[in-house]
């Protein structure tokens, strides 16, 4: 009788313990269900908080140096790529900011083939520096020069509504194959109607790319090139919906 006792004791613990253990269930279903969606509701709503500009026409970037036979300099009128901003980032005029880091990453590059020798009142220069350039650069191998943002720290808030923004930038610059840290100053400037110019200019060496300094064979090597290069760039961008064409 006691092993009769003991087996129907048994049964209904485990009668007892089924309903229990499939409500656990639902009740851990549930949660999973409330948490997984409480997690997609804060991603979704961070997500909302960005905003994210797109290159535009009227872009420039420029090179200038320096030789023993006369200043030289090349030019592009086409930037690509993007910029992703959170709400500390200066979107319109007269935005109220304080100094201190700003949420912000996106990717610029220009193309190697855009680059052409300019005389300094803009006209074309000469299609053997073009070459020249061309070879220096290694554009079959890497076609684009290409900046990555890594670091945006706001320095001076602008002064008035058609001042700019005064940041540090830091990012990566790759160029010929090689990459190096680069930190400039950069200018920030709403133009408003959702539009944003941004500027600024930097120093760089052709070495430190492992770019040696054109020597031009057909000038007998008696061309002899400046190291020290300076960048200057205008950025358009303009906040628009995936998809649609840039103006």
């Amino acid at each position: 009788m006691n092993w009769l006792n003991e087996r129907l004791v048994k049964s209904l613990d485990n009668a007892i313990q089924s309903p229990l253990n499939t409500n656990m269930m639902k009740i851990r279903t549930l949660l999973t269900v409330t948490v997984t969606l409480l997690g997609l509701a804060g991603w979704s709503a961070g997500a909302a908080e960005t905003t994210k500009f797109f290159a535009k026409s009227g872009s420039k970037m420029r090179l200038e140096g320096t030789s023993n036979i006369h200043d030289w300099q090349v030019e592009s009128s086409l930037i690509l790529g993007s910029l992703e901003v959170g709400p500390n980032f200066p979107s319109e005029p007269g935005q109220s900011l304080a100094p201190g880091k700003v949420d912000a990453h996106g990717e610029a590059s220009v193309t190697v083939r855009s680059l052409k020798s300019l005389e300094k009142d803009g006209k074309p220069y000469s299609d053997k520096m073009d070459e020249v350039m061309d070879e220096k650069l290694k554009m079959p191998e890497f076609p684009k020069i290409v900046y990555r943002l890594t670091e945006l720290t706001l320095k001076e808030p602008a002064k008035s509504k058609d001042a700019p923004y005064v940041f540090e930038a830091k990012g990566d610059l790759a160029v010929a194959g090689v990459t190096n840290s680069v930190t400039m100053p950069l200018n920030v400037l709403p133009l408003g109607d959702k539009k944003l110019k941004i500027s600024g200019t930097t120093t760089l060496k052709m070495t430190d790319f492992k770019i040696e300094p054109p020597a031009p064979k057909i000038a007998m090597g008696m061309i002899k090139t400046g190291d020290e290069v300076k960048l200057i760039f205008e950025w358009m961008l303009q906040q628009r919906a995936a998809g649609t064409a840039a103006k």
